[in-house]
């Protein structure tokens, strides 16, 4: 018997020009309902988004991705959307929609550590291969 359980995640985005369908993972967001986990992890390279889209507004779009860790641990200021159930809020946050952020559709996996899903998502689709630890 395995003491693997499923989680659900998906990869967070940044879409300059929705038009151009062109974007830069900047994150992961992971559902292990077994395990009431609910997480989501940032890791936002200045540089590589400036060069990638120089004309964005970092500042806002930073504040934007602060909030999502927030929605997901329930954080009393990530408003009413924070308050919901967990498994709500994970529908709520990956819900396709056209905005600058964005998040990939949600696929599920298998893990024995939901922080270590996490760690490996972040290495696999968001760290560059230089910065990974």
């Amino acid at each position: 018997m395995s003491d693997k359980v499923t989680f659900d995640y998906a990869i967070i985005r940044v879409v300059p020009r929705v038009e151009r369908e062109e974007f830069l993972n900047v994150g992961v967001i992971v559902s292990c309902p077994a395990l009431g986990f609910l997480e989501a992890r940032i890791e936002f390279d200045n540089e590589r988004l400036i060069a990638f889209a120089p004309t964005l507004d970092i500042d806002s779009i930073r504040e934007y991705l602060d909030t999502i860790p927030k929605i997901c641990s329930g954080d009393p200021d990530s408003g009413p959307i924070g308050q919901l159930p967990q498994r709500s809020r994970f529908y709520w946050l990956t819900a396709p929609r056209s905005t600058i952020i964005q998040t990939s559709p949600v696929h599920t996996g298998f893990c024995g550590s939901a922080d270590s899903a996490i760690e490996h998502l972040l290495n696999s689709m968001v760290r560059q291969p230089s910065t990974q630890g």
